[in-house]
């Protein structure tokens, strides 16, 4: 008996995806709507149960999230949204995923999960294949209630912890906000509502958004996001030179929302590769940065030195932290950096799935693109997934980018 046989399917909306998916989704089907493009699903940490004993519920959440439509209320939710181009809406208004595009095996005691087609057609699957196998694992290893009692307890020792810091954290000039990035990795749809929902209503000097965009529109919440890894990575394959490809990724992302979603990823191939290519002409264009892998501290004193080289006045930008936060580790660093930059937090896992569970570190990266290997450069070890370790070396090459060691 499969599991959605007990239980309702995960997917409850295609409006249950990050923010940055869709502007992503919206950037490429305008640059680039022929490209081809293939994502795979990877596991970083050891389950307690083989994922491969998932395969069939996760091949029946597919068929389920195959069926779905956006509705007219969300397609209008989404026209609401200013940066939101009203022929990508219209694009969506039709859109319906194929299940021919995505396929799942078990390869020993691994789950495998390739999508593959067009870009524009596989690219938003990523997320929805990552909370369906967190929801379908964490069913399998236990309903019991103390479960969410212990989160519960986790969840609102979060909110005294701010609460009791309160007035250090609202009397800078800049008061510390933090953003829910947990929808990917959440240990359910209910709980991660629950959380969202309490975090809104106990801390909204401090809570200031949702990455999920149908809990965002549901709770009357600001949505968050940009632009993910996959978004520069494409840029590898399309044609320009590769030391070249970042720049042209940017200076698409800026003609396609001229000015808005101002805030640029900096690691796909290493922070300093970045900023030799983030000159004066995008550094005054993008609001800021967002860190994802690396030293946090170490990150941000060289986008501050950056900003003082160009002459810019750092406390007119943005630092965005999203790698592995939790609330003491985002406050810390917010004690740190204020009054030097304007700084915002956004946090993941440690908020939709703090449980006595493991939860699980869950990936589905784009690995080729219009029949290239693309890669990213990770500044933390663990973080870099290429295939190809011919296109990976030469990617180090030219960029400089130093190998990984453990």
């Amino acid at each position: 008996m499969t599991w959605q046989k007990i239980h309702p399917p995960v997917v409850r909306s295609l409006l249950e995806n990050d923010l940055y998916k869709f502007t992503m989704w919206q950037a490429l089907l305008h640059s680039h709507p022929g490209a081809q493009a293939e994502y795979a699903f990877f596991c970083r940490n050891r389950p307690v149960y083989p994922l491969a004993e998932l395969k069939a519920d996760v091949d029946a959440e597919l068929d389920h999230l195959c069926t779905l439509t956006f509705s007219d209320d969300e397609l209008a939710y989404l026209r609401s949204l200013r940066f939101i181009k009203s022929d990508f809406v219209d694009f969506l208004s039709v859109f319906r995923f194929q299940r021919r595009f995505i396929s799942t095996r078990a390869d020993g005691e691994h789950l495998r999960v390739i999508a593959s087609g067009p870009l524009v057609h596989v690219m938003a699957f990523e997320i929805f294949v990552l909370y369906m196998v967190n929801e379908l694992y964490f069913r399998r290893l236990s309903t019991d209630a103390s479960i969410l009692a212990v989160a519960r307890e986790r969840l609102q020792a979060k909110v005294g912890f701010l609460k009791s810091e309160r007035q250090a954290l609202l009397s800078a000039t800049e008061p510390f906000i933090f953003f829910d990035f947990g929808l990917r990795r959440r240990y359910s749809a209910a709980w991660h509502e629950e959380v969202v929902r309490t975090l809104a209503s106990e801390v909204p000097e401090h809570f200031r958004g949702t990455s999920n965009v149908y809990l965002a529109k549901k709770l009357g919440l600001t949505p968050i996001g940009t632009m993910a890894h996959e978004y520069l990575q494409a840029y590898q394959a399309f044609g320009f030179r590769l030391r070249d490809f970042q720049k042209a990724a940017l200076e698409a992302w800026v003609q396609e929302y001229r000015g808005d979603l101002g805030i640029a990823l900096t690691d796909v191939v290493g922070m300093d590769a970045f900023l030799a290519d983030f000159d004066l002409y995008f550094a005054k264009l993008f609001d800021g940065l967002r860190h994802d892998s690396g030293d946090p501290l170490e990150w941000a004193e060289k986008a501050l030195r950056h900003y003082a080289q160009l002459h810019i006045d750092p406390m007119s930008k943005r630092l965005v932290f999203s790698d592995g936060l939790n609330l003491p580790r985002a406050v810390d660093l917010y004690r740190r950096l204020r009054g030097r930059v304007q700084t915002s937090y956004g946090i993941g896992t440690d908020l939709s799935n703090d449980t006595p569970h493991q939860a699980l570190n869950v990936v589905m990266k784009i690995m080729a693109c219009n029949g290239q290997p693309v890669a990213k450069l990770s500044d933390s070890p663990g973080k870099t997934l290429c295939e190809d370790g011919t296109f990976l070396a030469y990617l180090r090459q030219v960029f400089n980018h130093p190998v990984e060691t453990p």
